[in-house]
């Protein structure tokens, strides 16, 4: 096995999430993974993904960079979410929902109503 097929779910999350101008190689036994997202949540979800591989500190590079800093990021709304939820996915913390209801208030009315399918703003954790 390769330090590649090591790493294929890794890859394959990059795939979904869209980074840009991905380079991915293998030098002197070690995976060399490079590339840029659109915004730091998409970062933070491959660097979530990196550490559950128990090798990364030996085997693995990367070097992943932030397009966009004006909000964390996006999250499209999944049957079961609320903004408790989705604020303790993407911010951390559950009782952060408050801020996602404040930067979506042009979709929402009320923080208890959300549906299937929005597409909310992250703010930026902080």
């Amino acid at each position: 096995m390769t330090v590649k097929d090591k790493y294929a779910d890794l890859l394959k999350l990059g795939e979904s999430l869209n980074v840009k101008n991905p380079e991915v190689y293998e030098k002197e036994g070690k995976l060399i993974v490079k590339g840029t997202t659109e915004y730091q949540m998409e970062k933070d979800l491959l660097w979530d993904k990196i550490k559950t591989y128990p090798d990364y500190k030996t085997d693995l590079m990367a070097d992943i960079r932030v397009e966009k800093t004006d909000v964390y990021g996006y999250h499209t709304v999944q049957p079961g979410d609320t903004l408790s939820t989705i604020a303790k996915n993407c911010l951390g913390n559950a009782s952060l929902y408050p801020k996602i209801f404040e930067a979506n208030k042009d979709i929402l009315d009320n923080p208890d109503m959300i549906k299937v399918g929005q597409k909310l703003t992250i703010p930026n954790r902080g």
